[in-house]
């Protein structure tokens, strides 16, 4: 692999607010990170930051997604700085948005590029299963396949960032991954690697993925169980454990093709001790032990 290089994208436009008045923390996160000396540890270069619009809360049903228009903004800035990073971009988010702007800079790209997406939910709302839309972070694999309002899915005209058939889904609670097995992406459950160990779903991503000429790899920290992460917004019983996911993450890394990673969700607001960042920097360390 490539030389690591560490870039903060602390995004929350893609969150509901978690209380009026106030404004999702994960845009705290990559600080967070960083406190537990994550930069040193991974022996990675600085690239720096990629700084959000301004958060707006206000929003109800029938107005679309929430800050669509800064989410847009955002993506074609993070899709040109990562298209600008040396070496392997690892990329600290915020929410689950900034998955767009990592897809777009791959479909502008020669080739054709997978995602392998690690989440506890399959983030596939839109309006074909749904009665309306409103958080780009519950929708982003809907998004980034094609289906949503054309502000978001079509940047640049390059309708759909990823192919269906292109992307893995791994580690979703088995209630919460219906919709993109039934749209035919594939996907392995948090219950079913539990149960059954990560070989199987390291396997469904190689088939998914080795063919194509790239892929990135997307970690909602909320695929972790609760009791070991639970300062995320959406918290669910059932998820994986931290050796589990650092086993996936390291199979998937060492793929061929691995073009860059993110990780999205964790928020400081909810870990008043810091004791679940420095859980979540372990995993980071321990994911890209080379």
């Amino acid at each position: 692999m490539r030389n690591l290089v560490l870039l903060d994208a602390p995004s929350n436009l893609g969150l509901r607010p978690p209380e009026a008045g106030a404004v999702p923390g994960c845009y705290k996160a990559p600080g967070a990170l960083r406190d537990q000396g994550l930069l040193t540890r991974l022996g990675a270069d600085d690239g720096g930051v990629v700084t959000p619009p301004r958060y707006l809360s206000a929003w109800q049903p029938g107005d679309g997604v929430r800050n669509a228009e800064a989410i847009a903004e955002y993506t074609r800035t993070l899709a040109g700085r990562l298209a600008h990073v040396d070496g392997f971009p690892v990329v600290l988010g915020g929410d689950c948005s900034i998955l767009l702007g990592a897809m777009l800079a791959l479909r502008r790209r020669a080739g054709r590029f997978g995602l392998a997406f690690l989440d506890g939910h399959d983030d596939f709302r839109h309006l074909g299963n749904s009665p309306h839309v409103g958080a780009a972070a519950g929708e982003d694999v809907a998004l980034v396949t094609g289906r949503g309002a054309d502000e978001l899915t079509d940047i640049d005209g390059l309708q759909p960032y990823v192919r269906d058939e292109d992307v893995v889904v791994l580690g979703a609670r088995e209630r919460e991954s219906r919709d993109a097995a039934d749209a035919g992406i594939a996907t392995v459950t948090s219950e079913s690697i539990m149960a059954s160990g990560p070989a199987a779903a390291l396997e469904t991503a190689r088939r998914v993925l080795e063919p194509l000429d790239g892929f990135w790899v997307h970690v909602d920290i909320d695929t972790l169980d609760p009791a070991y992460v639970s300062a995320v917004d959406s918290p669910d019983d059932g998820g994986l454990d931290p050796d589990t996911l650092v086993t996936l993450l390291r199979g998937l890394l060492a793929l061929p093709g691995a073009a860059g990673f993110e990780l999205t969700v964790f928020d400081p607001d909810l870990d008043p001790d810091g004791s679940q960042a420095a859980l979540v920097t372990e995993v980071l360390v321990n994911a890209f032990h080379r």
